[in-house]
């Protein structure tokens, strides 16, 4: 019989992996890590799809780590994950029970299954200020030339290029010490969405946010004094509501061009997850449409070693 130490529970936004992962940890009796980096971030609450609601099962609480745990207009990075999921790993490990770690963040997955070793990367004025005019599309192609991608998916803004190109000279000009990191025997769990489906559920879903008042979360976070660059930075709907507040944008394009842009993400998670794939992890596909029982069967046998 295997010996598992971490269940791990992945998939694209919208294919119902949090609902799912949380009624597989109310079976086990077990507490879930969350995998998404920004879910990370206190009151960013609509727009980053925090279902809160999802960690009740059948009226009790599932315990879960590193949501809301970091102020609005931070840039938390991968380092910092890493440090943060192992700290709530061991505490869950001393319960005695079988940690659950659950998100759609490639690269925050794969630092802790495959147990990179990062090490924190200063800032770089001189480097900064050398890249400070270049656009976007200019820091993609510097962030081409260097061998090894760290940090690459989700680079929308020059701020997060530029931020990234930092890390990349960083690792190419540093004599770098290992920095140990355990290796985890994980069970990997995918969660699998038909396209149209999955298509729809993000329409859908975006439409019911935004009748929630996610463009009146971003009105509070910008009246908070987050700057609204600081907001873009975060992409996706913080981009684009952000880009309505200030006036930058109609209500129609920033609906449209979100609608894209999630649909667009969707497409990049299950790239880098078929990526993993070919990286050499293991990932058992279970369809979305099937039934929560039958999905907690099917990781219950994965642990019993059928």
């Amino acid at each position: 019989m295997p010996n598992y130490d971490l269940i791990a529970i992945l998939g694209p936004t919208a294919s119902g992996k949090t609902p799912f992962a949380a009624a597989l940890a109310a079976e086990l009796h077990t507490e879930i890590i969350s995998a998404d980096s920004r879910q990370i971030y206190r009151g960013m609450d609509l727009g980053t799809g925090k279902d809160l609601a999802d960690y009740t099962v059948n009226g009790h609480p599932v315990s879960y780590h590193l949501i809301d745990i970091a102020d609005p207009g931070y840039k938390y990075n991968v380092f910092e994950y890493q440090r943060d999921f192992l700290r709530a790993y061991e505490t869950i490990k001393q319960k005695g029970c079988l940690p659950v770690v659950c998100g759609g963040t490639g690269m925050y997955l794969e630092s802790v299954l495959k147990g990179y070793r990062l090490l924190p990367v200063p800032e770089n004025p001189e480097l900064r200020a050398k890249l400070a005019d270049k656009s976007l599309a200019e820091l993609t192609e510097i962030l081409k030339q260097y061998k090894t991608l760290h940090n690459s998916t989700d680079v929308d803004t020059a701020k997060r290029a530029v931020r990234a190109i930092e890390i990349e000279e960083y690792y190419a000009t540093q004599p770098i010490e290992e920095r140990a990191f355990p290796q985890l025997n994980s069970l990997i769990i995918g969660v699998d969405i038909d396209r149209e489906w999955r298509r729809e559920k993000i329409s859908r879903r975006l439409k019911q946010r935004l009748d929630d008042g996610m463009v009146d979360e971003v009105k509070r976070l910008l009246a908070e004094g987050i700057a609204p660059e600081d907001l873009i930075y975060y992409g996706l709907e913080y981009k684009y509501l952000t880009l309505y507040a200030i006036g930058k944008m109609s209500y129609d394009e920033m609906f449209t061009g979100l609608e894209t842009a999630i649909h667009q993400f969707a497409k990049r998670q299950m790239t880098w997850f078929r990526g993993m794939e070919r990286r050499g992890f293991t990932i058992h596909w279970i369809s979305a449409s099937l039934p929560t029982e039958e999905k907690i069967d099917f990781v219950k046998r994965k642990l019993a070693g059928f």
